[in-house]
């Protein structure tokens, strides 16, 4: 089945640039920020979708934020996996299925203080928006 890439015109170059080159370019997308590509199935189109996301390994898993730079809303990506929990992920060369959860309140604090080592930003995300912003874990399945 084809993959439609994000409509955002940045983020679907650098999908292209992580996909043509098997990760070697896009995976590391800023000094020491890293990036992976989720693959995710629309609740209403059935087609498959993919992103690129800032993402940080915690034991085996790998974890992404549903931050959507603060808006009001959900990402339309987790909103697929809510309703499709088993996703496509590319981290580098490395192409796997995963299971993905939100992480629960204890976890989540852990795990957001883990992102915001990363990317600090997400704290300011936080603040422009009223929704708790979803911390999602991938726990790899296959592959």
């Amino acid at each position: 089945m084809a993959v439609k890439d994000s409509p955002t015109s940045w983020v679907n170059e650098h999908i292209q640039k992580y996909v043509e080159t098997n990760g070697a370019e896009g995976h590391e997308w800023r000094p020491g920020v890293y990036t992976l590509l989720l693959t995710t199935k629309g609740r209403k189109s059935g087609e498959m979708r993919r992103t690129a996301l800032i993402y940080q390994p915690s034991g085996d898993d790998h974890v992404v934020v549903a931050s959507q730079g603060g808006k009001p809303t959900h990402p339309a990506w987790y909103l697929n996996l809510e309703e499709e929990p088993v996703v496509d992920v590319q981290v580098a060369a490395e192409k796997f299925q995963a299971r993905a959860r939100t992480a629960g309140p204890d976890e989540r604090d852990r795990l957001w203080k883990l992102m915001t080592e990363v990317w600090p930003d997400y704290d300011d995300y936080q603040r422009k928006t009223d929704r708790e912003i979803p911390v999602v874990v991938l726990e790899r399945i296959s592959g």
